[in-house]
């Protein structure tokens, strides 16, 4: 039988302090259980049956990965070489191996045990280039501290690097925005990850914007910073791929793609999401909880089944992921995973998009217009 591409997502809680934007699940104040969770998260590995699946990508996110001793993540990088077959270790083109940092928390040493133990990308958490927008978004690092954090990284020898920036948040101008992307440019990551600010509701950032203290930017400025950023990176060489990431030639994220292009992966680790035989599922987001259930022999109590798709929702949740591509959703694709045409399944949708100037539809794609793309969640909205 043939073997079915799998990707893995592994979570580290763990944090310095927590960014006041921040609300994915970690602790700043649970440092004393790090060596028993990743004891569980071994365990967790351990169980899961690896034999039908090749495994493409491994991405460990947070929390912030760098934070923890770097013996733990060469120990959990090593419970999967136990598990899974990798020719070439060391090469770049068997698998990709992604691991976030953050800058504040590493050392040469930590990168040399990354890089050791195979991981083979870098994603760097950066957000501004401005000192005081990164301390009013409660990050931990200077802009100097990045600095130090990147040229770390290229001294060791990694070469495939992401930086994650951030636009439309509070008292930022779109000459900040310039000056970060001007700095970062001479840098020439092969990456660049560009997120607009989502305001989660329990954050401190969400808090004072409630009480007044900050201001978002309005619609139109936040709309010209991204269609700035967009035109700028790729005007410096970099392939807009999908809604929020640019790259140079062949050096999109593959773990990313992976989602967007609706394949499978497997979670490790509190609050890690799966998507397993077209079941959605997640473990718990309560790390105590976790780690009795892996003590106890009791992993299944920890999952929460999300969403068991039928044939439809299948279909309908490959249009949406689709389209988050800049190439939009790619018909002989669909056909083949589905047999269906999307241009005939949809046909009412589709038109009535392509009606409002949101998407259009060319020999072998359906993607989203420039004005798709600032309104794209009216064209996730017909699909879900």
């Amino acid at each position: 039988m043939e073997k079915k591409e799998l990707g893995i997502y592994i979570h580290i809680p763990f944090c310095k302090q927590k960014c006041n934007y921040c609300d994915f699940v970690s602790y700043t104040n649970k440092c004393e259980k790090i060596e028993e969770y990743i004891k569980c998260l071994k365990e967790e590995i351990k169980l899961f049956d690896f034999s039908n699946y090749n495994v493409t990508t491994i991405y460990i996110g947070g929390g912030t990965p760098s934070y923890i001793d770097s013996s733990y993540i060469k120990e959990i990088m090593e419970e999967i070489y136990k598990k899974i077959e990798i020719k070439n270790k060391n090469l770049e083109d068997s698998i990709e191996i992604t691991i976030e940092v953050n800058p504040g928390t590493v050392t040469k040493e930590k990168i040399e045990d990354y890089k050791e133990v195979g991981i083979n990308r870098i994603s760097i958490g950066l957000q501004s280039t401005k000192d005081n927008l990164l301390k009013q978004l409660g990050r931990i690092h200077s802009f100097q501290d990045f600095l130090n954090t990147y040229n770390l990284v290229k001294e060791v020898g990694f070469n495939n690097i992401n930086v994650d920036l951030m636009l439309g948040f509070p008292n930022q101008t779109i000459k900040d925005l310039k000056a970060s992307l001007e700095e970062i440019i001479k840098l020439d990551p092969n990456h660049i990850s560009i997120y607009s600010l989502i305001v989660e509701e329990n954050t401190k950032l969400f808090n004072k914007i409630e009480n007044g203290e900050l201001k978002l930017p309005n619609e139109e400025l936040e709309r010209n910073m991204y269609w700035y950023v967009k035109n700028t990176l790729e005007l410096n060489g970099y392939n807009h791929y999908e809604i929020s990431n640019f790259s140079k030639k062949h050096k999109e994220s593959k773990h990313n793609m992976n989602c967007w292009n609706q394949e499978e992966y497997i979670g490790f680790g509190v609050a890690a999401h799966s998507y397993i035989d077209n079941i959605r599922f997640s473990n718990t987001d309560n790390i105590e909880e976790y780690i009795e259930n892996i003590n106890s022999n009791n992993k299944e109590k920890s999952i929460t089944i999300e969403e068991k798709q039928s044939l439809e929702s299948k279909k309908n949740e490959f249009m949406m992921l689709g389209f988050r591509k800049i190439e939009g959703v790619n018909i002989s694709k669909f056909k083949e995973k589905f047999v269906d045409n999307p241009i005939y399944l949809y046909k009412e949708k589709l038109n009535k998009l392509v009606e409002q100037g949101l998407i259009e539809v060319d020999l072998n794609n359906i993607k989203l217009t420039n004005k798709g793309i600032d309104l794209a969640n009216l064209v996730f909205e017909e699909f879900v």
